[in-house]
This record gives C-alpha cells, structure tokens and sequence, in this order.
C-alpha cells in the first residue's frame, strides 16, 4: 500500500525548513510520497523547496501558478499523487504531520473502505464554540454526523477520490469529502490529535471574528448549495 501525503503551502517560507524534518520519519519509508504544494505563494517559497528538497528524497513538490484556494492547491496535489491511499494536512504545524500514520494504522485495521480523520484537541474556548455551533448545524442540515469538520488529518482511498465530481476550490473541501463519505457509506474512524500554535506566521483565515463570519458564510452558502445538488 502505498500513501500519498498532500500539504498544501501558502506563503510558509518561515514553516518550511521545520515541516520538512517533521516530514523526515514519513518521507524515509519506501512507500509514502510527500507532495508539498506551493499554493502560488508570493514570500520565498519557490526558493526555499528548491534548496531544501534534494535533502528529501521522499518529498517533491507541484507549483501552483496562482492562488486559487486552499482547495485547489489539495486537488492539484492530489492529481499528481500516485498513492493507494490519499491525504492532507496543513502546512502551518498546528497540527504534526506524523500523525498520518496513527491514520494509516486505522486503514490497516480496518481496510480501505475507510475514512479517516483527525479530531482536534488543545484549542482555545471560543475555537471549540465556534467548531462546536458549525458541527450542530452542518449535522443538522445534511442529516449526517459532522463532527470538527475542518481537522486534520484527512486520509481516504484513491477509488473514493475518483468518484467526486466538481469539489469546491476553497476550506469547502474538507466539507465536501467527509459528506461524500458519508453519504457513500465509508466507514469514518477518527483519532485524536493535538493542535498547537503555528511555528510562525499568522493564519490566513482564522484572524478575527470578522474573517470566521466571512468563512460561516461561505461555508453555509456551499452547504445549502450542496445539499440541494444532492436532493435534486
């Protein structure tokens, strides 16, 4: 079984040098990929990958010309990737990379038919309100349990990949591809992660309440939207 790891990066030139070594453990074994994305990012990026990538054999990376959402910068890894087994993570060490192979032991255990992801502990209060009134809602619209939505990481099979149609390009997909398993019928496996502070920089969504209503919004939006392609 091989694995695909896909870590999207916007603007991490700060966070790079560190998430390469925490990559180290996973990149060393013979059948797991690292794809970083570098999701157009305008900071130094580019140059940092090209100098620090030959040190990791295990790691490449795919160049997005232009930021177009953080989930465009996941699907474009995701297409390049070769791994049975697909996933992401974040970029900014909130959250380690290594904890992907907690999420490949469930797949081991449990087979392919499997979706796997992270549940978050250690965040601030008004993190866990805020995920907490999103989850209500999200479960309460599609009839599904959706439960800390937005957690890393997301591990699922290349077959269920195959069968998405039009996924949305922003922080929709995660929605997007835990309601899919659902309502296929994946079995969902979840396992605790620890959330941390970002090594450096600043979120690029998670600045304020103004920009949380901002992602409420297009999070709802999409979610009606969603849940009327599917009713029709």
């Amino acid at each position: 079984m091989k694995f695909s790891l896909i870590i999207p990066c916007y603007n991490e030139s700060a966070n790079l040098p560190l998430l390469l070594e925490r990559c180290k453990l996973l990149e060393a074994q013979p059948n797991i990929e690292v794809i970083l994305v570098d999701n157009g990012s305008t900071d130094r990026s580019p140059e940092v990958l090209q100098n620090l990538l030959p040190q990791y054999p295990g790691c490449r990376s795919v160049c997005v010309d232009n930021n177009q959402g953080y989930g465009f910068g996941i699907l474009s890894g995701l297409k390049a990737a070769e791994g049975e087994i697909l996933g992401w993570t974040h970029a900014d060490m909130q959250t380690d990379p290594q904890d992907t192979l907690r999420g490949l032991e469930l797949f081991d255990r449990y087979g392919n038919n499997s979706f796997v992801k992270g549940q978050r502990y250690g965040r601030p209060f008004m993190d866990v309100a805020f995920t907490v009134g999103m989850s209500i809602f999200e479960t309460a619209l599609m009839a599904k349990p959706m439960w800390d939505i937005n957690a890393q990481p997301t591990l699922f099979s290349r077959e269920f990949f195959h069968t998405w149609h039009s996924p949305p390009h922003d922080f929709s997909l995660d929605l997007y591809a835990y309601y899919q398993a659902q309502r296929q019928g994946l079995a969902v496996h979840r396992f605790p992660v620890k959330f941390g502070e970002r090594a450096y920089g600043v979120s690029h969504w998670n600045v304020n309440w103004a920009a949380k209503w901002k992602f409420i919004r297009r999070t709802v939006d999409f979610s009606l939207q969603l849940k009327k392609n599917i009713s029709a």
